[in-house]
């Protein structure tokens, strides 16, 4: 059963904590056209980083809003953020997973998952857990540790499994040690969409700051770890000057990969978004989700700046975009200059393989 907070507890803290009630395990994910992993290792329900712009909560989390009502979430959407409840570690079942996960014929897998398992696809897998009870603080801090570092040795020694870390946090320096020892195996990954804290504190205004996650991936690279980075989502604030910035520093890391994708968000996020903007006195250009085409026409520049940017900075064949589906709308696809040379462009970015370290 989930350790209920009391009225006492509820009231001391920011945000709802506590453990969830199903245990961790490795699952199958649906990605599409990512090419990220085969499998998912989520750690929590919720996330504290509370990135505006997350796809989670309105595609899998608000599925269970009626069990998150008892821990005092009514929201699950628009409280994003507010809430982190850690799964519990039972090693037998997360073993009966990694056992079904090896067992699976690559056959029956989707090649661009690389026979891998990410952590995580709808939390991060590490995250500071806020609150003023300094027992429980401390106990869901303990548990994570345990959660994530005694999984990665499992993975490590009873399975042939690839590993891809994905975090915002610089916590996740006290596993470097582990993930060195999985050698080409692993691949540790940060979400670097821009160099400006301004931008970060407007759309993800409780996750580190982009020079920590730079040092980060710094630091893992010293270490003699593989790294790639995720430039996304990128905003449409993230002019030339800033995108420019940003490869370069990425550059200087010589990632595997480095993945990019405009943001793409829901009406209702473009609201809280430009509302927190504006306390922060800070000009979002909310006109760019105004209508289907002035979205359309942002992502495609985008996508066309990024690339001339990574092609002047010699690390174009590290670039890996991620077109959105509704990119291939038939209207879209139709009102390109070349429809057909579109069409082969999404394709193929659709169908590639991410590279992985040998």
């Amino acid at each position: 059963m989930p350790a209920l907070l009391s009225p006492e507890q509820r009231e001391a803290i920011k945000f709802p904590l506590g453990f969830w009630e199903h245990p961790a395990i490795i699952q199958e994910n649906n990605f599409v056209h990512k090419s990220l992993s085969n499998w998912s290792f989520n750690i929590a329900i919720g996330c504290g980083h509370a990135c505006r712009f997350c796809y989670v909560p309105s595609a899998a989390t608000i599925k269970i809003g009626p069990k998150l009502r008892e821990y005092g979430v009514e929201d699950p959407d628009a409280e994003w953020g507010d809430y982190v409840l850690l799964r519990r570690w039972n090693e037998r079942k997360f073993l009966a997973s990694l056992a079904s996960a090896q067992e699976k014929s690559p056959s029956d897998l989707n090649p661009d998952g690389n026979r891998a398992v990410i952590y995580c696809s709808t939390t991060d897998p590490y995250q500071v857990f806020r609150s003023a009870d300094a027992n429980l603080r401390a106990e869901l801090t303990r548990s994570a540790e345990h959660l994530v570092r005694r999984s990665l040795e499992l993975i490590r020694q009873h399975s042939t499994l690839r590993v891809r870390i994905l975090t915002r946090s610089p916590l996740a320096r006290r596993d470097f040690d582990l993930f060195k020892s999985f050698g080409p195996r692993l691949l540790f990954g940060m979400s670097l969409p821009t160099l400006r804290n301004d931008l970060s504190r407007v759309y993800e205004p409780k996750a580190p700051s982009p020079s920590q996650r730079l040092a980060t991936l710094h630091a893992a690279k010293a270490a003699g770890i593989n790294v790639y980075v995720a430039v996304a989502p990128t905003y449409p604030e993230c002019d030339e000057a800033d995108l420019r910035a940003t490869f370069k520093a990425i550059a200087e890391l010589k990632p595997v990969t480095i993945f990019h994708e405009p943001i793409n968000i829901r009406a209702e996020n473009v609201e809280r978004i430009k509302a927190h903007a504006d306390t922060l006195n800070i000009a979002m250009r909310s006109e760019v989700f105004a209508t289907r085409k002035s979205w359309k026409d942002y992502a495609l520049q985008s996508f066309k700046l990024v690339h001339q940017i990574a092609k002047e900075l010699g690390v174009s064949k590290q670039l890996h975009p991620w077109p959105d589906k509704s990119l291939g709308a038939a209207w879209i696809v139709q009102s390109m200059p070349k429809p057909a040379a579109y069409e082969k462009w999404l394709q193929s970015l659709w169908a590639r393989i991410s590279a992985w370290p040998t």
